[in-house]
């Protein structure tokens, strides 16, 4: 019997990264002249795996998100991570809005990628384990298929390949 390759599918994000994308982008806002007293601030929550934008208006929150994810792509983290969820009313006629950063495959997701891959009918067998997907094969060329199928594909997160034997 032929040795079986295989690969994971996981779906991670560096928090480092995140941490440091944030820290620059703090003391941007703290030094750019249009946002420097506008009272605009952003947390970042590593345990909730959080960042939190308050502003006073819609338009500066925009501008805030703006900085975010300009340091977040120079620091390498997929804007796909950060789900920003819709603008709340708070305190003091300010807004916030909140980015929940997108670790693991949930389990619609991963059901959704297995039912595309085997849709394309590739040699390849495909289980879900908790927050990965797991992919093998006897042959290695169907695996680099099922790789570019995949990265072909937008299932709304950034995708990783890892752990190739």
């Amino acid at each position: 019997m032929a040795k079986e390759s295989s690969f994971d599918i996981v779906s991670s994000v560096d928090l480092q990264e995140v941490d440091n994308a944030f820290g620059q982008a703090r003391k941007e806002i703290v030094q750019r002249y249009d946002l420097k007293d506008s009272g605009a601030t952003l947390d970042f929550d590593k345990q909730a795996k959080t960042l939190t934008v308050q502003a006073p208006s819609d338009f500066v929150a925009g501008q805030v998100i703006d900085i975010v994810s300009s340091k977040l792509v120079k620091r390498g983290v997929d804007l796909k991570a950060v789900n920003w969820g819709a603008v709340q009313s708070a305190s003091g006629g300010t807004v916030r809005r909140t980015g929940s950063i997108i670790e693991g495959i949930d389990r619609d997701k991963a059901g959704a990628i297995n039912k595309d891959i085997k849709a394309q009918k590739f040699k390849a067998k495909v289980t879900i384990e908790g927050d990965k997907l797991r992919v093998s094969s006897a042959s290695k060329d169907v695996l680099q298929d099922v790789i570019q199928f995949v990265k072909s594909q937008d299932y709304g997160q950034p995708l990783q390949f890892v752990n190739y034997r």
